[in-house]
């Protein structure tokens, strides 16, 4: 909606943009006026005088700086005030939580898809951990909206099953989600239908009480469904004066082509700023600590470079096969699942260069000019497998095929290992070795950075002719055990010359006795702050799918058939190969990482 200005009234000021609602904003209970640029400054002052600052809500978003409770950006993104220098008003904390009286919000979180397994076991239980650690503002809302009919309390009861404390704060477990539920409603409607969203507005709206309002929409659905709900959530229930927000779970696309399609019909109803596809393995603890110890550490910041690290491996494995999710799998596969997404973004925070700012913008820029400066990916190295059945003792595992949802000529990979490498100053010939596999041996998510070997090491023959048994690395365990250790040589005490490999190691549940919060905890709480630097914006994503679209149109196109692999094994042979290739052993396959 195109936005006009007008002279300074005398009705209580308030700023009230549309964030993302293209059609005619509703009335609110307190007034609005709108400034023309030339009275800005008068504008300002005025309003400082009439909103007067408290000890307001507080909290601190990922990148450490206190956020204000309504974003500017969201607001006038392309409107004429977005050229007001809106960075100058957010450091002034023009706006707050106020008191009752004042210039109130409301935080209105709607779950769509509030049925499912992820809103469940992961959405449902992060708000309620934040609203536990009093991370939530005082005044929010949350509804869930799906297909399925239910009235307030079923859907209380259902996600009450699912809500845990923290282990060092149980005392007020009870009462604490006692409050929490009774903030939680629910609204069933189909997901292409504006009268069902015009009805969740009107239930908001009662909720919100002419409060500014804020409203953030996650998106717990299928992603054939997303331009749907963005439609309708756009034209019935955004907000008429505050901020609106929307949540994208992945996958964005199969290809290039369809993740482009999906991005263009979003922003038909949203600005890039308003977007946020998450990826929540950016969230978890060790890889946010990645370009801490990187950048805040100096022993490392020298060493990170093709002079020192002789290759880098990203490892994902889980213990488990497709159980209950053959048919979503099926069609996309462990590249797509995996690689392309969680293991490429944590690929371009460790091998970025370092970013002018901790700002999101900067951050963002840096990984971008890292995958695109990576080379195209080729089919000689990639490897793909599938897991077959097993049988162990007297347990018997089903292979993918035998998945009644999975067809039994299904050539989707369940197993995949790449070798990739980026042509820059800092990292070339470095290979960065990629595996990901399901019904694997082990449960585990972690980075290894293999060091070169020591010139002239006056110890080799203490290691014999396997100077890999003598190699530094640096290990990040993501998942389970969160841990950082360095593999070092060292004397074992005695009268002999005998070196060993030793740990230096930081085990977090040692040293941070403190239950770690879930990725999705972090993630929704930046969301809600409009912090963006752990989201993926739409050039990253480009960059992503420039990269492996080629290959995976090659291995479907050329029906290339994934080596077979027994269930709860350590994955094909094919993988080794692929290592030995570039001169590199997996360091997930020593005695001591079994």
């Amino acid at each position: 909606m195109a936005a006009h200005f007008s002279t300074y009234s005398s009705s209580s000021p308030t700023f009230s943009p549309s964030s993302f609602n293209h059609g005619t904003q509703q009335s609110a209970k307190f007034s609005v006026f709108q400034p023309s640029i030339s009275s800005f400054p008068t504008w300002i002052s005025r309003i400082r005088l009439k909103i007067q600052t408290r000890k307001h809500f507080r909290i601190k978003s990922s990148n450490g700086h206190s956020p204000n409770a309504i974003s500017l950006q969201d607001g006038i993104a392309g409107s004429p005030l977005g050229k007001i220098n809106v960075e100058r008003l957010e450091k002034e904390d023009f706006f707050h939580f106020s008191e009752p009286g004042k210039l109130e919000s409301m935080l209105s979180i709607t779950v769509v898809g509030a049925s499912g397994d992820l809103a469940k076991k992961k959405i449902f239980p992060a708000l309620f951990a934040l609203y536990y650690e009093d991370c939530l503002p005082e005044n929010f809302t949350i509804f869930g909206y799906a297909r399925t009919k239910l009235t307030d309390e079923e859907l209380r009861n259902m996600i009450s099953k699912t809500l845990t404390c923290r282990i060092d704060k149980r005392e007020n477990c009870e009462d604490k989600m006692d409050k929490f539920l009774k903030r939680c409603y629910y609204q069933s409607g189909q997901y292409d239908s504006e009268e069902h969203f015009a009805e969740l507005d009107c239930k908001l709206k009662q909720k919100e009480d002419g409060k500014l309002s804020n409203r953030l929409f996650y998106l717990s659905i299928p992603p054939n469904i997303f331009v749907h709900v963005v439609r309708c959530a756009s034209l019935k229930a955004s907000s008429a004066n505050g901020w609106t927000r929307v949540i994208v779970e992945k996958p964005f696309g199969r290809d290039l082509e369809s993740s482009g399609e999906l991005t263009r019909s979003l922003k038909q109803y949203l600005t890039e700023d308003q977007i946020f596809r998450i990826d929540h393995y950016l969230g978890k603890e060790l890889v946010e600590n990645l370009s801490v110890l990187r950048f805040s550490n100096l022993v490392f910041e020298p060493l990170w470079s093709r002079n020192y690290i002789r290759n880098v491996q990203f490892i994902f494995s889980e213990d488990f096969g497709t159980e209950g999710r053959g048919g979503y799998f099926n069609n996309y596969g462990i590249i797509r699942d995996i690689i392309q997404n969680h293991l490429l973004q944590i690929l371009a925070l460790f091998a970025m260069e370092t970013p002018v700012s901790l700002a999101a913008e900067d951050i963002r820029n840096e990984k971008v000019k890292v995958l695109r400066s990576m080379r195209p990916l080729q089919l000689e190295d990639v490897v793909v497998g599938q897991y077959k059945g097993h049988s162990k003792g007297a347990k018997s595992y089903p292979g993918y095929t035998d998945d009644p949802t999975v067809s039994n000529d299904s050539l989707t990979p369940t197993f995949a290992a790449a070798a990739l490498f980026i042509n820059n100053a800092r990292w070339d010939g470095v290979p960065f070795l990629m595996k990901a596999g399901k019904a694997l041996n082990t449960k585990r998510a972690e980075i290894r950075v293999q060091f070169r070997h020591v010139p002239g090491n006056l110890y080799k023959h203490n290691f014999g002719t396997d100077l890999d048994k003598a190699t530094n690395e640096l290990v990040l365990h993501v998942q389970p055990d969160e841990a950082i250790y360095l593999k070092i040589n060292n004397k074992v005490p005695g009268l002999g010359m005998k070196l060993d490999r030793s740990d230096l190691n930081l085990l977090y549940r040692a040293r941070y006795p403190r239950e770690i919060p879930d990725a999705y905890e972090r993630l929704l709480l930046d969301a809600i702050e409009g912090e963006r630097r752990l989201f993926i914006r739409s050039d990253e994503l480009d960059a992503a799918w420039a990269l492996f679209a080629p290959v995976l149109k090659e291995l479907e196109e050329k029906k290339i058939v994934p080596e077979l692999y027994p269930y709860g094994s350590r994955g094909p042979v094919g993988a080794h190969y692929l290592a030995a290739k570039h001169n590199v052993r997996w360091g997930d396959l020593g005695s001591e990482d079994s």
